[in-house]
């Protein structure tokens, strides 16, 4: 008689659909609707989506994890770019990778010299059209991301984030009428969330 192997089976691979689903996760607090339909455009289910985020959390947290550099990379494969980048006097490596999800997106991680990496969030991708951001009415959830709304309502002020995976801008726009407004706008791995008018 041949006697099975026992044991736990070996975890399935970590994919790139996961990993979309993963930055659903953190975006559903904000924006449920949006969220909920781009979850039904990959096919995947509340309960995968819960999944892809429970076992990212787990690789992360695991005091054998690799470092977040090697694990973009064992997930999300080889970048499709890399390019230098110079952030005042340092130097470092703008990774980028394409996701089907948004396709004028790349996420992007910045890599420094020792490998550490210092920033990961969705920009536009190169060559890609962005928005054109004139009012306070073109700043619709997932319009745009930091670096455009920062550019479009110069000068923005950062505001820390509820989480590693958010960030908040401080700008005046212009409402319908042409009003100024004081806004701050909430981003989720670099992807506008929602705006409100502070003050």
């Amino acid at each position: 008689m041949v006697r099975m192997p026992t044991g736990k089976r070996p975890a399935s691979p970590f994919t790139r659909l996961d990993f979309q689903l993963v930055l659903l996760r953190r975006m559903a607090d904000h924006n449920p609707g949006l969220v909920e339909d781009a979850r039904r455009e990959l096919g995947a289910s509340l309960t995968d989506m819960r999944e892809a985020n429970r076992r990212w959390q787990a690789m992360v947290r695991s005091p054998r994890s690799r470092s977040a550099a090697s694990r973009y990379r064992s997930v999300l494969g080889e970048p499709e770019s890399v390019v230098p980048r110079r952030i005042g006097d340092l130097e470092c490596e703008a990774r980028l990778w394409p996701l089907p999800l948004w396709p004028d997106l790349r996420f992007e991680i910045l890599v420094a010299g020792n490998g550490a990496v210092w920033n990961e969030w969705l920009v536009r991708a190169p060559g890609a059209e962005g928005p054109q951001l004139r009012t306070l009415d073109d700043l619709t959830p997932w319009s745009c991301t930091v670096d455009e709304a920062a550019r479009a309502f110069s000068p923005a002020r950062p505001l820390q984030g509820s989480a590693p995976t958010r960030w908040g801008l401080a700008f005046t726009a212009p409402d319908a009428r042409g009003v100024r407004r004081e806004i701050v706008a909430e981003f989720t791995w670099g992807l506008l969330q929602r705006t409100a008018v502070s003050g």
